[in-house]
């Protein structure tokens, strides 16, 4: 097996773009197989190389390594070789319709109850009739002529698809100024670069009825001419509205700038538009393990940003301290991350709770006698996670206090907050010396 996530560097990548990256990226893996990042940018007037590096970085931020990598810019000759094999054969044939003469045939076709497919009227043009709008300064684009009949596969996700050849226009595979387009270049590749599955979305449906034909002009009938195709219906937003690249929200960008996890995003655009429940994973390993494309439905999958923050929270609960130590602040140990992980979200938050457990913290102290009573009850170390418990219950005996007003007061001199991690993991790391100053008023 040999996938490919083919994307077009017009833009940043969004969560859309890397669910099709992820779902070929596991489909390969869990398959023993190969995968291949293909750069789309024979669209010179938008294609850019800072986009072309971002788009890299975000796959490897995710983890989504690619064994191979392919950039159509670099391989022109190949398409414009496979475009002369198809004009050779009678397949590929000159156009000369401005656009707006194509708008005005699509007009009258629509307005007679007709479906907007090309008329095929330059195959009736004589050779003079071409030579004299040569002559005028037109310039073909060239199209790929259809043979009629059905035109059917086993698609991967949707099931057994069709469509009549006579039902689809000619597609242009080749612009006015020579340059190929998407229909022609992608075929090329995936023949000459042994693509055996294409995974991609549903607003491709069309293309790959037209490109199956175009798989068999150039490579035969035979089974391997001709891949598996797969296509995920697209993601939409929490309400119903179509992402975009320009939608910076969603990008993979913004996401990783916002302090989410690589895995979270992986966890839940792997599940999302299955039936499996969302949880989070540890790793792409543990993902690819499980994999099965047919487990994606045909219904349009939305996606919540507020589950995304549910999800990161419940996948650093879980993280072990090895998995984040190298991103962790110096000075943290296990038994810190094991202290304050189950109150993150973020795990840039991770910095502020050492700085509480390390100081200096300004103590919140609103009754200096109780704080004081508190401190001169201080036990001697070393502390464990019974002395919160110790402390509190001599604590209250004196005092009178319990609930809230004997623990909330309590929370805020040694923290300077009232809420975060269990105090019975954290008084063992501030110690002894810091409580006491705290509970003094000190900044410690």
């Amino acid at each position: 097996m040999k996938v490919r996530f083919a994307p077009s560097p017009t833009g940043l990548l969004h969560v859309g773009n890397a669910r099709q990256a992820l779902v070929n990226w596991l489909l390969a893996r869990a398959s023993g197989g190969r995968y291949l990042l293909r750069i789309d940018d024979t669209d010179a007037e938008r294609s850019t190389p800072q986009y072309a590096r971002a788009l890299e970085q975000d796959l490897t931020w995710l983890g989504l390594t690619w064994d191979e990598k392919a950039v159509q810019s670099e391989r022109l000759d190949r398409y414009a070789a496979a475009a002369g094999r198809l004009t050779a054969a009678g397949r590929l044939y000159p156009c000369y319709e401005t656009p707006e003469e194509l708008g005005l045939k699509r007009k009258v076709a629509l307005a007679a109850g007709r479906p907007p497919i090309y008329d095929r009227a330059a195959l009736a043009l004589s050779d003079a009739e071409r030579d004299r709008l040569e002559a005028a300064g037109r310039r073909p684009h060239w199209r790929f002529r259809l043979l009629p009949g059905e035109i059917a596969w086993d698609d991967l996700v949707r099931g057994p698809a069709a469509f009549q050849a006579e039902h689809l226009s000619d597609p242009v595979l080749v612009r006015e100024d020579g340059r190929p387009l998407y229909t022609l270049t992608s075929v090329v590749d995936d023949l000459e670069l042994a693509i055996t599955h294409v995974v991609r979305g549903e607003d491709h449906v069309a293309n790959t009825a037209v490109q199956v034909q175009l798989f068999e002009a150039l490579a035969g009938t035979g089974p391997a001419a001709v891949p598996a195709f797969g296509h995920l219906p697209l993601i939409a937003g929490a309400g119903g509205e179509a992402l975009s690249k320009r939608l910076g929200s969603l990008s993979l960008a913004s996401l990783r700038e916002s302090g989410l996890e690589a895995m979270t995003i992986n966890s839940y655009l792997a599940r999302l538009g299955t039936p499996d429940p969302i949880e989070p994973f540890a790793d792409l390993a543990s993902l690819a393990a499980g994999f099965d494309i047919a487990r994606f439905g045909r219904a349009t999958p939305k996606f919540d940003p507020a589950e995304l923050e549910t999800l990161n929270a419940r996948l650093l609960h879980a993280l072990p301290f090895e998995a984040v130590a190298a991103r962790l602040p110096t000075g943290f140990d296990p038994a810190l991350w094991e202290a304050v992980r189950p109150n993150l979200t973020r795990l840039a938050e991770a910095e502020a709770w050492l700085a509480i457990c390390r100081g200096p913290v300004v103590p919140q102290i609103a009754d200096a006698a109780f704080a004081a009573t508190a401190a001169g009850l201080l036990p001697p170390e070393p502390w464990d996670e019974a002395t919160w418990g110790n402390w509190t219950a001599a604590v209250k005996q004196a005092t009178g206090r319990k609930g809230k007003d004997l623990f909330l007061p309590l929370r805020l001199a040694l923290t300077g907050l009232d809420r975060g991690p269990e105090l019975k993991a954290l008084l063992p790391l501030i110690g002894r010396e810091r409580a006491e100053a705290r509970l003094a008023g000190k900044a410690a």
